[in-house]
């Protein structure tokens, strides 16, 4: 078995970010790392969140950093990864990616304690760079330029320490002195020579600040002192002209500021009221500003409360610190403030946010309220505040984040055909249940009603130079109105539009006249509103138009032609009357002028010769003027075509070259796209096609991010796009439309205005890039499991808590309707200000049954104070038919990380989607897995697999088998075969023997597997994933399910053998790294008519497929391409031939062993990999293609066949 990996939605989790100015000067910045992928996004002047550039690194980013050299106006990006190298990253505009400029190794790959890359620190002059491990090995780097001005990197200087933990490092701003780096560090060497253990209760750490000296090129220890033991980071202050320089140290309810030679300053960060004095006070993150009048930070607890914090200094002498409350954000991985005035928050768990400052002073000193304690004889004020909603910053917009995805399933319960994701998502009060559906999200920024059906719309500008268009024109069976546009739409009469007969086609010409096209002639309205008409001859009547700024083609219904140019003085001249010989004209379509060129070079023609449709490419060149060109057969009638420049990798504007494309909408709903040749006109003999849906299909062209798209109805409309250097078609979210046009106003920048039945509806397209669009709903508590009810389709959700108090919840929840939260503005959000710690082995939970499609909750059940629910199934017994029951374990007082304790089991019968109690089975360990099987229960309960019957008061326990090496996490079945998962031992199989029964375990795994998620594949097949994030399959060797198919009277046969175990052992067929922790698997179908695959969700909120190869001749194929992009080939350096790196990744880490992180990498092609093929410049394109006897077209569709398979 071979299968295609493939990612469907990258991870939205943010490991660490860097700010700079990368693509241009003055283009303000943010580099985010997803863990494996590495984006660049940046908020436009709406202050929506642009996503510039995706790439895969094949290797974890452990840590980054932006540098700027003297001199320059960009910035560069470091990367410490999991490679063992260091990675000098610069970005190309031309391709819009990164790419690398510098590759130096220094350790061994992977995440280890003495290789460098878990800290990287920069000198705030872009001179050098830090880059430390956790333990004892520290580097230095140093950048310069060199005669060309290029960067160059210097042999690493060390500064290691023996027996020293490293805690975090920082660049001091110290000028254009000598670069200092600081660090915090703890020195363990007492406490290993000490047997006693005192010494390792008595550690401190220090502070250390390293010096590189650039006349002798190396590093010395300047100066070292003791810190606080609860000292957790360093913040750099600003020095030279700016600041004090120095650093400020964050420990414990307090901040220190250090710098050699200088008293300490310090100062108590204050406390929220009624926040226990003993529970301690962390900063975890923290950005700065420097402004012209100085500078300020931006600090961030571990609750989530921002602080300002200042300075006061006079000549490099601080003698205070002033912190003071700003506002409360969720609690973030990393905080920036862009100098445009925005705050991004990069959430540690659920989405991201943007922010804008309304004000940067923060709160005034009399909203903090000081409180007197005394500790150790001696009194303390410690400054207090009330938390309030956000004063100083207002919410702009969001960046989707599905992190963590704790559960996930792959169902149709919408009734949609295409089945939907539901996915439990979140933690604690952020906690949400999202419904996925693969599409573009639409939002309506306006419908309207009309008197009747339109037929058609369009819009048009007033001038060619005019941002904004200026009239909306729909069309009747009979009539036309023509609407203006302005802050308001209303119906005007004097716009020079023929109102009496249906309309065909609406323009703007390229001398600012417009031109209406009517059954019964051409109408041209000029800027002076003079009209000018054109009538067909012998009273023809008008089918068909296709036009541009200088051109337009009409076609009659009795199959005839006519061609008109736009002469000097603004006349439509009649120029020609094609012949194309044969039958009806279906279709028509103009190229585009292009740059520089007064008129489009070809016409394409679809019409039917001797009963079959072909379309034909005619040269409109005076040289070959109506000459075919090119023709390609059709396999049904075409409804519309579209000749269209698309970008392929970087946008136009980027300087991108465009493709001509030939898009031709079928009858039978099946979108095709062939290229042609610009210059001479030929169709390329492969073509892509798509099936779109049910109806006849039309295209539009439109724009989106200001480059050239095309927009397909069918029974679900579709968009083809550039996004990021990749063409993409993407179906939109959103209900059937039967026409459509672009739009653009000062409020809507760039969308469609479309026709949907009697309606008028303004649309825009949000979040382009995006797979899967996104509907959400609130949980109270981090969600567990879930189960299906099938007979109401509704959704059963354990959520648990721990260190939260249950009484509390409920009165800080109260489960408010949102409209009333907002209403009351003195309520603080409780997913935003969160609540009181409880305590260790303190739970909160609740039961919720929740319809997915009206996104509403449907009951609840509390449970008991410190009861915590685990598992959950829906189970049928055989001595009740026809009544379904829920059963869900509960752990009481449970700590964790503990395998023992107890809990109960609770039964409640079903009846559509409410709950009635049952009984309550009291058991002594924890359950945390359950699964229905033939009429009873199977429970996990610690290292032991039970099954139980139902009982009146309680379930009954039937027999149970206590030979699970560890503890059972994950049980299913299929037929009678039982697939547990214990958390360190990977799979086991067994068997319910009915004559004795037993339990009894016939197969496991060979290798260790520390589970997190399993499903069975087939009868003899297990899909599984570890904590580690591989994913593999297991299968039975062919023989075991003969030998055990018959029910035998005794289990001699499957006792254990010489080497302990099972008497069976299942064989490894699949392995594969994804680099993320996976916690759900699902073998499904996410399209009609869709490959079987294996989805899969992670911890990260990353979503992938695993689908299985259909030929030998796939397989193949893959294989070789993924071989060829490892190499040099692959690399994605802008470089010649013969000096590009040895593989792909720009972090440096080897994709092969990347893949085979714990277990090598066996029967899976990476469709991650394989899909860079279409970012490589055309020359390795084409190297790699025809080393595969293929074209590089050839390549790219099976790469697109691959996906569609899936969606």
């Amino acid at each position: 078995m071979f299968l295609y990996a493939l990612t469907l939605q990258r991870s939205g989790a943010i490991t660490c970010t860097a700010y700079g100015n990368f693509s241009a000067p003055k283009q303000h910045e943010i580099v985010i790392s997803h863990g494996k992928t590495l984006e660049l996004i940046r908020p436009d002047q709406n202050g929506k969140i642009q996503s510039i550039c995706q790439m895969e690194c094949f290797g974890l980013i452990r840590s980054m950093a932006s540098f700027r050299l003297p001199g320059s106006n960009k910035d560069y990006l470091v990367l410490g990864a999991d490679s063992g190298r260091i990675s000098v990253l610069e970005f190309s505009k031309e391709r819009n990616q990164f790419e690398r400029v510098h590759l130096e190794t220094y350790g061994k790959s992977g995440c280890r304690r003495i290789v460098p890359g878990q800290f990287l620190a920069s000198d705030p002059k872009g001179r050098a760079v830090m880059i430390s491990a956790i333990e004892k090995q520290k580097l230095v780097y140093v950048f310069n330029r060199d005669a060309s001005s290029k960067l160059t990197i210097s042999s690493p200087l060390e500064a290691h320490k023996a027996s020293t933990i490293h805690f975090s490092i920082v660049g001091v701003d110290v000028g254009f002195d000598n670069p200092i780096f600081a660090a915090l560090e703890m020195d363990y060497s007492d406490a290993d020579a000490d047997e006693t253990g005192q010494s390792a209760e008595e550690f401190n750490k220090v502070l250390t600040f390293y010096e590189l000296d650039l006349g002798l090129n190396h590093v010395v220890r300047k100066a070292s002192e003791p810190i606080d033991a609860a000292s957790n980071m360093l913040i750099p202050v600003p020095g030279d002209t700016d600041g004090p320089s120095g650093v400020l140290v964050c420990a414990e309810n307090k901040i220190a500021y250090k710098k050699p030679d200088h008293e300490d300053v310090v100062a108590l960060i204050p406390r929220r009221q009624g926040m226990p004095l003993d529970q301690p006070l962390l900063i975890t993150g923290y950005s700065h500003l420097k402004q012209k009048d100085g500078f300020f930070f931006l600090l961030q607890s571990e609750i989530g409360d921002l602080y300002r914090l200042t300075l006061t200094y006079n000549d490099e002498e601080v003698s205070e610190i002033n912190i003071t409350y700003f506002d409360t954000v969720p609690v973030a991985q990393s905080i920036t403030i862009l100098k445009t005035g925005f705050l991004f928050v990069a959430s540690e768990f659920g989405n991201h946010a943007l922010y804008q400052f309304l004000s940067i002073k923060g709160s005034d000193e009399s909203d903090m309220m000081p409180v007197e304690v005394e500790i150790e004889g001696e009194t303390i004020e410690i400054p207090h505040f009330a938390p309030r909603p956000l004063k100083n910053l207002l919410l702009v917009d969001e960046m989707e984040s599905l992190s963590p995805i704790l559960d996930m399933r792959v169902l149709d319960l919408a009734g949609e055909e295409t089945p939907q994701i539901y996915a439990l998502c979140g933690k604690g009060p952020r906690s949400t249940l999202r419904t996925l559906r693969h599409g573009l999200a639409v939002a309506e920024m306006a419908v309207s009603e009309l008197p009747s059906n339109p037929l058609a719309v369009w819009t048009v500008k007033g001038s060619s130079k005019d941002a904004a268009d200026k009239y909306i024109v729909v069309t009747f069976a009979n009539a036309t109105i023509v609407l203006s546009i302005g802050d308001t739409v209303e119906e005007v009469t004097d716009s020079g539009f023929l109102a009496t007969n249906k309309t065909l086609s609406v323009s703007l010409l390229g001398d600012d006249s417009l031109l209406q096209v009517h059954p019964n002639g051409l109408r041209t309205v000029r800027s002076d509103k003079r009209i000018s008409q054109f009538t067909p001859p012998n009273k023809g009547v008008i089918n068909l138009v296709a036009v541009n700024q200088q051109q337009v083609v009409v076609a009659l219904a009795d199959h005839t032609m006519i061609y008109f140019e736009l002469d000097a003085v603004g006349q439509l001249q009649e120029k020609a009357k094609p012949e194309i010989g044969g039958g009806q004209i279906a279709a028509l379509d103009i190229s585009p002028l292009g740059a520089g060129r007064s008129r489009g070079r070809f016409l394409a023609v679809g019409a039917s010769v001797d009963g079959s449709w072909f379309v034909r490419i005619l040269s409109l060149d005076p040289g070959s003027f109506m000459h075919i060109v090119s023709r390609q057969a059709l396999p049904a009638k075409p409804e519309s075509l579209c000749l269209i420049e698309i970008s392929i990798g970087a946008a136009q504007s980027d300087g991108g070259t465009p493709t001509l494309f030939l898009f031709a909408g079928l009858e039978n709903g099946v979108l095709m796209r062939i290229t042609v040749d610009p210059i001479t006109g030929q169709l390329a003999p492969e073509f892509r096609t798509r099936f779109l849906g049910t109806k006849p299909v039309k295209l539009f062209k439109v724009l989106v991010q200001e480059q050239p798209a095309v927009l397909a109805l069918s029974s679900r409309s579709w968009l083809a796009y550039n996004f990021q250097g990749r063409y993409q078609i993407t179906p939109l979210s959103y209900e059937t439309l039967e026409y459509a046009s672009g739009f653009a106003s000062d409020q809507c920048p760039e969308g469609f205005v479309c026709v949907a039945a009697n309606t008028l509806r303004i649309l825009t397209v949000e979040r382009l890039g995006e797979v899967f669009n996104q509907h959400s709903m609130k949980l109270s508590f981090t969600p567990r499991k879930s189960a299906l009810l099938k007979d109401s389709g509704c959704f059963v959700v354990l959520e648990t808590d721990h260190n939260s108090d249950m009484e509390k919840a409920k009165e800080a929840r109260c489960d408010v309707a949102e409209d009333e939260e907002e209403e009351n503005e003195n309520k603080l959000p409780h997913s935003i200000y969160g609540e009181q710690r409880a305590g260790e082995a303190k739970w909160a939970s609740r039961v919720r049954v929740i319809d997915p499609n009206e996104r509403e909750t449907k009951q609840i059940i509390e449970l008991d104070p410190n009861e915590a629910a685990l598992s959950v199934c829906v189970a049928t017994f055989y001595d009740r038919k026809g009544h379904t029951f829920l059963c869900f374990g509960t752990a009481v007082g449970h700590k964790v990380g503990s395998r023992t304790g107890s809990g109960f089991l609770h039964t409640y019968s079903v009846v559509g989607s409410q709950l009635t109690f049952v009984h309550k089975t009291p058991i002594d360990g924890v359950p945390r897995a359950l699964c229905s099987f033939q009429g009873r229960l199977l429970v996990g309960v610690g290292s032991a697999l039970r099954l139980y019957e139902m009982g009146k008061r309680k379930l009954l326990r039937k027999c149970e088998n206590r030979n699970i090496p560890n503890l059972v996490v994950t049980i299913s079945t299929m037929g009678d075969r039982i697939y547990v998962g214990d958390v360190a031992e990977s799979i086991s199989f067994l068997k319910y023997n009915r004559i004795l029964n037993e339990l009894v375990i016939f197969a496991d795994d060979t290798h260790p597997r520390w589970m997190t998620a399993a499903c069975p594949v087939d009868y003899d097949t297990v899909a599984g994933a570890d904590k580690f994030g591989n994913i593999f399959l297991t299968r039975l060797p062919d023989n075991v399910s003969d030998e055990i198919s018959e029910e035998p009277g005794a289990v001699g046969m499957f006792e254990g053998n010489d080497l302990q175990g099972a008497h069976y052992k299942a064989e490894e067929i699949v392995q594969y790294h994804v680099g993320e922790t996976v916690c759900s698997l699902q073998k499904a179908t996410l399209s009609p008519g869709g490959s079987d695959a294996i989805i899969y969700g992670t911890m990260y909120g990353g979503i992938g497929a695993l689908q299985p190869f259909v030929s030998r001749e796939d397989v193949d194929f893959f294989l070789h391409l993924e071989m060829h992009l490892r190499g040099a080939a692959g690399a994605r350096e802008h470089k010649p031939a013969g000096e590009g790196y040895d593989h792909p990744s720009i972090c440096g880490r080897d994709q092969l062993s990347f893949r085979s992180y714990y277990f090598p990498v066996k029967d899976v092609v990476d469709g991650d990999l394989c899909e860079t093929f279409n970012y490589l410049s055309p020359s390795r394109q084409k190297q790699i293609a025809e080393d595969l006897d293929r074209t590089p077209g050839e390549v790219a569709k099976k790469l697109e066949d691959m996906r569609n398979r899936l969606l």
